[in-house]
């Protein structure tokens, strides 16, 4: 009774299995498989029992954009090209040129990021955010929920949460990345990590995408670069006297840059609209602002630690030996670097979905099973009532029935 979206889910393969080992069997179409066809049509929905998203352990490795297998043929192509003297032509923006197509694409993406962070800090006066101050969970909406998963060193001995006000950061956390002047330049050393600024890498995605923001200067190419026997190649012999590389970048109080991403509040006016239509314009902002992300990354490259959350916008990663996950020792403390995807340079924190907001009941831990998730900005926007896509209708799990509170003892 309870479980009747689960138990429908698992239905579908079973009746799909029977209705193509039947076509195999007989070529006619049967009164049978006719029923077994709409039988499959009928439950074939969107799938309720998708697994919720989880925490890698500490010792497990980001899952590969790429195949390993795929990745080790590209290097040796790679070995073989550098043997042969020969020009290979690129193209931008691996020739150091800007894609002109992206450019509003870059442009966009910093809007919506501008416009994303207004609507969450005007909805989140209205709606509470609770995190824990010892693992860091964070929670939507009043009451915080009561399931016992703080499971961290200092943590109670019941596994429950202590809760406290949270804020926009816990919402949307800051992911940095060092900002290049050359993006195709060498990598940030580790002598060179106090003497060079970090940002939020979204932005320095923007940046390297076309974006100008007078206070972190970036080189911009007017003759492409070339490929030679595996060494690129720049003709440019001569530049402006005021491009000057390092020229504006302060060598001390990077840390007090991290609060500037909040004056772009101030820009975007929401307080003349109402909670609902500011938390459908966050929504839209944040839809666009992923969307945007991922175009850009497709020809933009952006890599990103296999063990930890550090990130860098850019063709390598940096040789910053501040790496602390595991087995950092064996690797002197250098990051692992791999391809990045669009939740690396912006994090979805994922938080329990409450189904009804206005409810003043909480989450308890003998029904987690039958909850599902969102990221945390999407159930904030959710409970002030703007419309979820269905894109998040798996972690959803609205077609699973919840048990009410005298039915918890007749649950198996």
């Amino acid at each position: 009774m309870f479980f009747r979206g689960v138990m429908l889910s698992r239905q579908v393969p079973n009746i799909r299995y029977h209705y193509e080992m039947s076509v195999e069997k007989s070529g006619a179409t049967s009164i049978l498989n006719k029923l077994l066809k709409l039988s499959c049509q009928m439950f074939s929905t969107s799938p309720v029992d998708t697994d919720l998203p989880r925490k890698l352990k500490r010792d497990e490795r980001k899952p590969w954009v790429t195949h390993i297998t795929e990745l080790k043929r590209r290097g040796r192509e790679e070995r073989k090209e550098r043997l042969l003297v020969r020009e290979k032509v690129l193209g931008p923006p691996e020739n150091g040129l800007l894609v002109k197509e992206l450019i509003p694409v870059a442009h966009e993406v910093y809007a919506a990021r501008s416009e994303l962070f207004a609507c969450v800090s005007r909805v989140s006066q209205s709606i509470t955010v609770y995190t824990c101050s010892v693992c860091g969970e964070v929670h939507v909406g009043h009451p915080p929920h009561l399931i016992r998963s703080c499971n961290v060193s200092g943590s109670l001995a019941s596994k429950e949460h202590t809760w406290e006000i949270g804020n926009v950061e816990h919402i949307l956390p800051l992911t940095e990345s060092f900002h290049l002047y050359d993006r195709l330049g060498r990598a940030v050393s580790h002598n060179e990590r106090l003497q060079v600024d970090r940002i939020p890498a979204i932005v320095e995605l923007c940046i390297q995408a076309g974006f100008d923001i007078p206070e972190y200067p970036t080189r911009r190419r007017v003759f492409p670069l070339y490929w030679l026997s595996g060494r690129l190649i720049d003709f440019e012999k001569r530049f402006p006297k005021e491009d000057v590389p390092g020229k504006d970048i302060s060598t001390y109080g990077f840390w007090q840059k991290m609060k500037k991403p909040a004056k772009d509040v101030k820009f975007v006016d929401v307080e003349s609209d109402h909670l609902q239509g500011v938390a459908a314009r966050g929504m839209n902002a944040w839809e666009r602002m992923r969307s945007g992300a991922s175009k850009l990354m497709q020809k933009y490259a952006v890599q990103t630690c296999g063990y930890c959350p550090e990130v860098q916008v850019g063709t390598k990663g940096h040789r910053v030996r501040n790496c602390q996950a595991f087995k950092h020792q064996m690797r002197d403390g250098q990051h692992d670097w791999q391809e990045a995807t669009v939740n690396d340079i912006v994090p979805p924190v994922y938080v329990w979905h409450i189904r009804d907001p206005k409810s003043s009941e909480p989450l308890i831990n003998d029904l987690k099973r039958y909850y599902g998730m969102l990221p945390a900005v999407v159930e904030l926007f959710y409970q002030a009532g703007a419309s979820v896509s269905d894109q998040y209708t798996s972690i959803m799990r609205e077609d699973v029935a919840i048990p009410e509170t005298d039915e918890q003892r007749l649950v198996v």
